[in-house]
């Protein structure tokens, strides 16, 4: 990127940001739950809607190429890190409200799935206990229709906020999002979450509190959650279960760098401390390749990938 440019986006973001709000090459490490990335050019946390307008209309207008980040729990950056700015939601649009009588929450895009249904538990509503151990926001859960335990955010949402790439506000009923297993309306719109109003249901607290720590004491039993990961790497492909096509392939605790099929769950790629992103991608594609060789099933990556990728041969 040519300095001139750098320099004009910079010059541009201080003037809309407070300093505390615009980071430099800052370590995408440290912002996903996988704990590899390289360093983002720019990172701006904006504190209302129209700072948020200007910094789209910012990189539209310069073509700097703009990321929405949310809790980067399904997110994997590249070692090289990303050109362009990385607009964190969480510092400012976090706030979760609750209307009582009509049993509704509405939370921020920014605000965590967990303290969502905390929020949910502490009025007595029931409908989110599947979410309180899902290590997303409440942005990132709609984009990808997040889910647990059989329950999904399509069973409970009934409106959202969004942006439009162009700074207009829209209210979308949950029946235009097109919300399906990991899929919505907005992986192709492009639209960025606002907020999310849910409608819920009077629930017994102890009954909601008591299934909450049952799916908690279940993914505790069952996932690999000492180790930075992204959870389930991949879809399920129908038909299948992916973690077990993986474990059938004898990928079970397979390698590359420090990446690992781990040995606990067979869905998950973890990095058992040394990982680079390349080893994660590499890893993934090993995996795909095996599966598409041993059993015919394609197997397609639940996690987002950001900046640049090149596949390499793989030495387990």
């Amino acid at each position: 990127m040519e300095r001139q440019l750098q320099d004009n986006v910079t010059k541009r973001l201080q003037a809309i940001l407070e300093p505390e709000d615009l980071l430099f090459d800052e370590p995408m490490k440290d912002y996903t739950t996988f704990r590899v990335g390289g360093p983002a050019k720019w990172m701006a946390a904006p504190q209302d809607e129209q700072q948020l307008r200007v910094i789209l209309k910012i990189c539209s207008e310069l073509q700097v190429p703009c990321f929405i980040l949310g809790r980067g729990s399904n997110l994997l950056v590249s070692d090289n890190g990303f050109e362009g700015v990385i607009v964190n939601l969480r510092k400012h649009f976090n706030k979760i409200e609750v209307d009582r009588e009509n049993k509704t929450i509405t939370a921020e895009a920014g605000a965590s799935l967990p303290a969502v249904s905390q929020a949910a538990l502490s009025a007595g509503l029931t409908g989110l206990e599947f979410a309180a151990g899902i290590p997303g926001t409440m942005g990132g859960g709609l984009f990808m229709n997040a889910g647990a335990y059989g329950g999904e955010l399509k069973q409970v949402v009934t409106e959202a906020a969004v942006m439009t790439k162009d700074g207009m506000i829209l209210h979308v009923p949950a029946e235009q999002m097109a919300l399906g297993h990991r899929l919505s309306s907005f992986m192709q719109t492009g639209e960025i979450i606002l907020s999310v109003k849910m409608q819920l249901t009077q629930g017994n607290p102890d009954v909601i509190k008591e299934t909450m720590n049952d799916f908690n004491s279940r993914r505790r039993d069952k996932q690999p959650l000492e180790y930075p990961s992204a959870g389930s790497t991949f879809k399920r492909p129908a038909g299948y279960f992916a973690g077990k096509l993986i474990e059938d392939a004898g990928l079970k605790g397979f390698s590359v760098g420090g990446a690992q099929v781990s040995k606990k769950h067979a869905g998950f790629v973890i990095n058992t401390g040394s990982a680079t992103a390349a080893d994660i991608w590499n890893l993934c594609n090993e995996i795909q390749n095996r599966v598409q060789n041993e059993f015919g099933v394609t197997l397609e990556m639940e996690i987002q990938k950001l900046g640049s990728f090149e596949q390499q041969k793989t030495k387990g």
